[in-house]
């Protein structure tokens, strides 16, 4: 007859506990818009994002990429956060599950004579188990897989974060490069001006306010070539700082010639937005955030109802006194407990309004990554487009006026031109042409922002597919 009560008594408590707690609707989030307002890159022919840097080319930009997200601490607490979110992942799911515990124990006594001496020896196991009546359990269980993916996918964006930092720090050098081949040049023009004005001086063909005009003008092109040769040197010790090579090899490695080939190669943005979101980890995690934070809504709230709990043991020992050994085997199931909150001065109905604040913040949140992310994307195409239009317009600027500073150099030299004329010609050269370099770092950076903001091509889980 009891073993007929204790049946009835777990199956109706298997029975209620399908009766899970509500949850507030996870998936209610911002709505991506329908379309791109700016305008999408022509021809691009790369889907996978993963292969944009070999696409460009160059290895040494592939093998300072990979040196940088192996040597990040970044990537490495993001590798270390997805450690922790697993070990709290078995931690909550095991709740929902019996625990099992071994006990051997060992005792030799003495009671008042004539007993006599008396040794005892056990070993058992005992067993616990919370049904898990209201879903509290599994709520919590899913809170810690759902922060357990997040890990994953915000493992995925400090690495896409890292390489974008480190593709703009050698893209950085490589301009400077540029610069300071425009800067020498230029100096080097100069320094040949003051030359042969101070020859024109001595022999009184030229006055002396223009020779010293020219060698200013000399002085001021070598200090600006000094100064861009100490920002380079600045770009390479951020890359140092960045990859963890030793200096001496990045510069044997940085002194092979480099081709840009950034201003030619394109990859396919998609034309839905919301297909561009989606293959976006730091999005993915700020709504799996959401997940989570109405799970412990669930769980918060499970814990105002009541709790059972279910214990059992079984256990051999053996009783030796006076020479006699006899056996001492136990069993139990029980006692099955039934805990009702009754009154806690309203903890557990604020826990459950502080878990219901932590989702609505969590929603806004994710709107607000939502919109970002729109944002960045839809800046990187104007960029993109800005420096396209602005290219051609840009090339011809600097073949003209280079153009016409030869030109006026070589009047000046014929006498037909002053040294003013000469000076002004070789400012507005400087000008032009430092814009044009310029213009295609700008054009370099807001590739690299959009690879940024699609994700640098991670895919989001297939059993995570919107």
């Amino acid at each position: 007859m009891k073993k007929t009560g204790l049946t009835a008594a777990l199956a109706a408590a298997l029975c209620i506990a399908g009766c899970a707690v509500s949850r507030p609707t996870p998936g209610a989030g911002q709505v991506p818009p329908p379309q791109w307002y700016a305008t999408l890159p022509h021809n691009g022919a790369l889907a996978d994002l993963r292969l944009w840097w070999q696409q460009l080319n160059d290895p040494l930009l592939v093998e300072l990429i990979e040196a940088a997200q192996a040597a990040s601490p970044t990537v490495a607490s993001a590798r270390s956060r997805i450690e922790q979110a697993r070990a709290t992942r078995v931690a909550a799911g095991a709740a929902l599950l019996p625990a099992l515990d071994g006990q051997v124990s060992a005792q030799r006594s003495n009671s008042q004579p004539p007993t006599p001496l008396a040794t005892v020896l056990q070993a058992g196991l005992q067993t616990s188990w919370e049904i898990d009546l209201f879903g509290g359990n599994r709520a919590a269980a899913d809170a810690a897989q759902a922060r357990l993916a997040g890990a994953q996918a915000l493992w995925h964006d400090a690495r896409v974060s890292v390489a974008a930092e480190t593709a703009n720090a050698y893209l950085d050098l490589r301009s400077c490069e540029r610069q300071l081949a425009v800067a020498r040049n230029d100096a080097k023009s100069r320094a040949e001006t003051a030359r042969l004005a101070d020859l024109s001086a001595q022999a009184g063909f030229l006055a002396p306010a223009n020779a010293a005009l020219a060698r200013a003008s000399a002085a001021e092109g070598s200090a600006r070539a000094t100064q861009q040769l100490a920002l380079c040197d600045i770009h390479v010790k951020t890359l140092v700082a960045l990859s963890a090579v030793a200096e001496p090899a990045l510069r044997a490695k940085l002194a092979a010639p480099w081709v840009d080939a950034t201003q030619s190669t394109t990859f396919t943005v998609a034309s839905v937005p919301a297909q561009v979101l989606s293959q976006r980890p730091d999005v993915y995690q700020a709504e799996l955030e959401v997940a989570a934070a109405s799970a412990e809504v669930g769980a918060a709230r499970a814990q105002q109802y009541p709790r059972l709990s279910l214990s059992g043991s079984i256990a051999v020992g053996r009783v030796r006194t006076g020479g006699v050994n006899a056996t001492l085997d136990t069993w139990s199931i029980g006692p099955v407990a039934l805990t009702l909150p009754i009154f806690d001065g309203g903890r557990r109905a604020a826990d459950a309004d502080a878990a219901l604040a932590r989702y609505e913040e969590a929603s806004a949140l994710y709107a607000a990554r939502v919109r970002q992310a729109v944002r960045e994307v839809e800046e990187a195409l104007v960029n993109l487009e800005s420096t396209r239009l602005r290219s051609e317009d840009a090339r011809v600027a600097a073949e003209g006026y280079r153009a016409s500073f030869v030109a006026t150099e070589a009047r000046y030299r014929s006498g037909l031109a002053n040294l003013v004329e000469l000076e002004d010609a070789r400012r507005t050269q400087l000008a032009a042409e430092t814009a044009l370099v310029s213009l295609q770092r700008e054009r370099a950076a807001a590739w690299v922002a959009l690879y940024r903001a699609m994700g640098g091509g991670w895919a989001r889980p297939a059993a995570a597919q919107p």
